[in-house]
């Protein structure tokens, strides 16, 4: 199993059980989520509790929630929006923070492409939400979910080259 870590922070943001698609000239990895329901799971044991003299309101009050695969597996954490300067300034000292970690045939294309992946998400950042990993790091690899047009289940973007390939 292959893992992906952020190179800033070593937070686990996604696993290759779930496939991405490299837009942007791959510097943005689409990740699709799907909700799922958790907890209130119902065990047929076999026995019919009308004759057993139970009723309907008998056991564990458990209660179902529902949550996205994504969020929950990697434990993100979600952080308020960011207007257009905002998320400006959080690129910039993005850009600052992941450059020394790149390799330098990597660092070319980053500096190449970067500006095409940050107009990319300043077209959607109305539509977007902002998780961090579990540890919460402030200059951490951000990740950014929204819904595609009649979607039910949320597409998560990912900064690819803030990503280390880690094996389990």
């Amino acid at each position: 199993m292959l893992v992906y870590q952020d190179l800033l922070s070593g937070d686990e943001l996604l696993s290759d059980s779930f496939p991405y698609k490299e837009i942007e000239n791959g510097m943005l990895w689409e990740v699709e989520g799907k909700w799922v329901v958790q907890g209130a799971v119902e065990v047929d044991i076999g026995a019919n509790p009308s004759a057993e003299g139970g009723g309907e309101d008998e056991g564990v009050d458990d209660q179902a929630v529902k949550v996205v695969d994504i969020v929950d597996t990697f434990r993100l954490q979600e952080q308020p929006p960011f207007d257009k300067k905002q998320f400006i300034a959080y690129i910039k000292k993005y850009i600052k923070n992941i450059t020394p970690k790149l390799e330098a045939e990597k660092l070319d294309v980053f500096k190449k492409n970067i500006e095409g992946a940050t107009k990319f998400l300043l077209s959607k950042l109305s539509d977007l939400q902002f998780f961090v990993g579990e540890s919460m790091h402030d200059d951490g690899t951000m990740v950014f979910a929204y819904y595609k047009e009649g979607a039910t289940d949320p597409t998560f973007l990912y900064l690819a080259y803030g990503l280390k390939e880690v094996k389990c």
